[in-house]
């Protein structure tokens, strides 16, 4: 058996190095192709979308086996053993039946969802839209025998409980085929659908508290959906049908594409190009290595979104300069670490930022210039509180300041030009219009990869290979929480949460400062529950028609709904970045939480500032 699992590992390690591949060189081809023969590559914009399908069900089955899904896993903080393994066994199962079920679900949406002379390269659709079927298949299995401790009896359990739970799809499919269903299992059926509506909220509430306990977040979401979705009768191919119109759409190949430039750039000293060019310049002023790290974490967060790969990339060398330094204290150095974690959450190319222009309709480029001042007053605020607090301390333990030669900051300025010249790039491509957001991410894979083993020849052309590896992990994570949170989502509008919820604010709330003012604590606090891109999937279905009403512009809202999630990643005691800072920096929760407060109460005023003053947001856009 492990003999198999390691050849299939393999297998998947040299598909998604294939896939990803494939995604970045296609779209590079497409511009060199279109600027000589003005035509593009014929399917190119079906190929493109189709591959990061591939990615992302390639990337999440890794990510499973890896077991690297974001969970709030309060589990590993039990020390009662025999408890903790009985409710990591309960979570395993539920994990395993719900990957299963939705995998059955799958295979009904791929018969029946596409038309059988719709192909890509020859292939029809409904075959190449059964690798959501395998990937959910393999991750379900991978659940259920992740752990040594009875593994034949939870995979047994597991898809006991999943057929039980694809009973209706089951009948389905018999319809689909030539054949009917057994009379006992449509007798079944009307006591299935039943049962699910008098306990639909129940079980949600149970796959909540198991989400506590280290359920992963993309299966709160697709559990629940596919749980309320049985309560209401509804037809349960809605959730693969979902997850396969969110994976092809047009801007989503953005996602892994910067999301593996970020590691590009992090394997490949980047982050030391960057902190040695600063540090050159302003690391002898007086909290200049304040503003240093701030603006290093912000250029990165930029590339990886909120997955604290910042925190765990470089905030050990970060800490290290700036303890040296003798300016900042320890308990200082590590909050300030965390909090500036994901200060670069408003910033072109912010993959956050690019989910929510698709998820909410609005231009991605207005997106962009719309979090440029937003996301500069938050950069200005850590700084400050950087420079007050070493200029506080340098008096009483500062080390002398060593000169820095013109020389030598000339030759940091010479090695970090390479790094510094990509966002100009990405910029003027994008903003230039000569490139779409997909292209343009392609574009600064490519340029990371030139960079870093052509010309610093920090990597050598087999290291690439270790990257995607890492990086896998982190793009299946992300994309399947997308994906899976797209079918609840449709649910909540289905329903017409939306418009109950519209009702309910226009009877008892008239002030659109008192709405900002409730949507500031909502929205902290799903920032601290759930990682950014569920969030926004399945929240702002919700606030988008509330701000419509109240009369704010969709774009301003879209950047005060990031800059709170943002802030939600500081708040205790769940916030994902003081989980990653807890481990980064091998410290106690309790004393994280402690470190941060001071900077938290910061960003929250800042947070407010935004909120209430639209001329930040705006006034780029116009």
């Amino acid at each position: 058996m492990k003999t198999g699992s390691r050849i299939f590992a393999r297998i998947e390690n040299t598909a998604i190095i294939i896939v990803l591949a494939a995604l970045a060189l296609l779209p590079c081809a497409q511009i060199l192709i279109r600027k000589i023969f003005t035509a593009g590559i014929q399917d190119y914009a079906p190929l493109v979308r189709h591959l990061t399908l591939f990615t992302a069900l390639i990337a999440g089955a890794i990510c499973t086996r890896e077991e690297q899904h974001i969970s709030l896993g309060f589990i590993d903080y039990l020390k009662n053993e025999k408890l903790k393994n009985i409710i990591a066994s309960i979570t395993e199962v539920i994990s395993a039946s719900f990957s299963i079920a939705i995998a059955i679900a799958s295979i009904s949406f791929s018969i029946s969802g596409f038309d059988p002379t719709n192909k890509l390269l020859g292939l029809p659709l409904n075959i190449i839209s059964l690798i959501i079927t395998l990937s959910l298949a393999v991750t379900g299995i991978r659940f259920a025998t992740m752990r040594k401790n009875r593994r034949i009896l939870k995979l047994v359990l597991s898809i006991f409980f999943a057929l039980i739970l694809s009973l209706p799809t089951i009948i389905n499919l018999f319809y689909l085929t030539p054949f009917m269903p057994p009379m006992f299992l449509e007798n079944m059926l009307d006591g299935y659908y039943y049962f699910f509506e008098s306990a639909d909220i129940v079980i949600v509430i149970i796959l909540v508290l198991l989400t506590v306990c280290g359920l992963p977040i993309f299966l709160l979401l697709s559990g629940s959906a596919f749980i309320l979705f049985t309560g209401s009768w509804g037809a349960l191919e809605v959730i693969p049908n979902e997850m396969y119109n969110l994976l092809t759409s047009s801007s989503i190949p953005a996602i892994p594409l910067f999301t593996l430039t970020g590691f590009i750039l992090s394997e490949g000293k980047s982050g030391q190009r960057l902190v040695n060019l600063l540090q050159s310049f302003i690391g002898n002023m007086s909290g200049g290595l304040a503003v240093m790290t701030v603006i290093v974490c912000a250029f990165f967060t930029t590339f990886t979104g909120a997955s604290g790969v910042t925190i765990l990339a470089l905030g050990g060398l970060l800490s290290y300069i700036m303890l040296d330094s003798g300016e900042y204290k320890e308990n200082f150095t590590k909050g300030f670490i965390t909090s500036a974690g994901s200060i670069g959450l408003l910033f072109p190319p912010s993959l956050p930022i690019i989910m929510y222009g698709v998820q909410a309709h609005i231009n991605i480029k207005k997106m962009f210039l719309a979090g440029i001042i937003p996301g500069t007053i938050l950069v200005i605020a850590l700084s400050t509180m950087g420079v007050f607090h070493a200029r506080k301390n340098k008096t009483k333990i500062a080390k002398p300041n060593k000169e820095v030669s013109i020389s030598e900051k000339l030759n940091s300025l010479k090695k970090a030009s390479g790094d510094i010249a990509l966002p100009i790039l990405i910029l003027a491509l994008y903003f230039g219009g000569l490139t779409t957001i997909t292209e343009t991410g392609a574009v600064a894979v490519i340029y990371a990869i030139i960079l870093e083993v052509f010309i610093y020849k920090n990597l050598k052309p087999k290291d690439l290979i270790k990257i995607v590896k890492n990086a896998a992990p982190v793009i299946g994570g992300v994309l399947m929480i997308v994906a899976m949170a797209k079918g609840l989502s449709y649910f909540i509008v289905d329903a017409e949460v939306p418009m109950m919820l519209t009702d309910f604010f226009k009877a008892h709330v008239e002030s659109p400062f008192v709405f900002l003012l409730l949507l500031n604590g909502v929205l902290i606090i799903t920032g601290c529950l759930m990682d950014i891109f569920s969030a926004i999937m399945v929240v702002a279905p919700l606030i988008i028609p509330l701000g419509e009403m109240y009369g704010i512009n969709p774009i301003q809202l879209g950047i005060i709904f990031l800059a709170n999630l943002e802030l939600g990643y500081l708040t205790p005691p769940v916030g994902l970045d003081l989980f990653l800072a807890s481990y980064a920096f091998e410290s106690p929760l309790r004393k994280i939480y402690k470190m941060v407060i001071p900077f938290f109460l910061v960003l929250l005023v800042m947070v407010l500032l935004i909120t209430y003053v639209p001329w930040f947001s705006l006034v780029l856009v116009r």
